[in-house]
């Protein structure tokens, strides 16, 4: 897949790996309606990308993503804001649901919708100088992608409506800590430390990994011994593709597997 500039999001993909950059910089990235399309866009392109095996977001300049645009918000009407919320869990959850992995690289301000965002990305990277926020209550608002679901069931509900109540932000570290973000790096390595982490996972046999992720995702919304039956399930099925047989072999000849 050649380099596709969709105006306000850059896509990239080497090696299995596609990078999803939004690009608008002027507004530290803010989303509006147009950026939620386009993702959207973008993610039909990937999705018949056969070779594809994870995908990172990032931001563009000195933000991951500072909120939704709230110069598009500011005279919705009540039904308006509810399709626009509807819209952006939409994008989100279809992130959420991607066959393949989402990494997101934050190099900045998360704040708001673009807290929302890394919340719907698989597991969250952090620049040492990324800030972390949902400043939604300063405008009269609630996260309206989520954002109240996710952040409780990632951090527990101490922490979300810490973070919601106040409006706080916080830093990398103390996201890391709430377990917020996997992983805090140097600004100068986030995307080199990334990528080296999509290229290990995209080494790794594809139908596992994928797998790996759906069952996770799906078992969150069941109980134990459901989540467990979908897991059994889905270890036996991994015996009928190919890349398992390989895997195996080469594991018992003392070599890397040729996926």
């Amino acid at each position: 897949m050649e380099p596709v500039d969709y105006k306000i999001l850059k896509v990239t993909f080497t090696e299995g790996v596609a990078l999803i950059t939004i690009s608008r910089p002027e507004v530290l990235n803010a989303l509006n309606s147009d950026v939620l399309a386009v993702l959207n866009d973008a993610l039909n392109d990937l999705a018949k990308q056969r070779d594809l095996k994870v995908i990172v977001i990032t931001g563009e300049g000195k933000g991951f993503v500072a909120g939704a645009d709230i110069a598009e918000m500011a005279d919705m009407t009540n039904n308006q804001a509810f399709c626009f919320a509807k819209m952006g869990k939409a994008t989100f959850e279809r992130l959420e649901k991607f066959a393949v992995p989402v990494i997101a690289a934050v190099n900045g301000y998360a704040l708001g919708g673009g807290l929302e965002l890394a919340l719907a990305c698989d597991f969250r990277i952090a620049a040492k100088s990324a800030k972390f926020g949902a400043p939604e209550v300063t405008l009269g608002l609630i996260p309206g992608y989520a954002g109240t679901q996710r952040l409780s069931r990632l951090t527990g509900p101490g922490n979300a409506l810490y973070l919601i109540l106040t409006a706080e932000m916080v830093n990398a570290e103390d996201a890391f800590r709430m377990g917020l973000v996997q992983k805090v790096v140097e600004d100068a390595q986030l995307m080199e430390e990334v990528m080296k982490m999509a290229r290990k996972i995209a080494a790794n046999g594809s139908p596992a990994v994928n797998k790996a992720k759906e069952i996770i995702r799906k078992g969150l919304d069941k109980d134990f011994k459901a989540a467990c039956k979908l897991e059994s399930e889905a270890f036996g099925k991994l015996f009928d593709y190919p890349s398992t047989r390989e895997g195996m072999k080469a594991f018992l000849e003392k070599r890397k597997p040729n996926w």
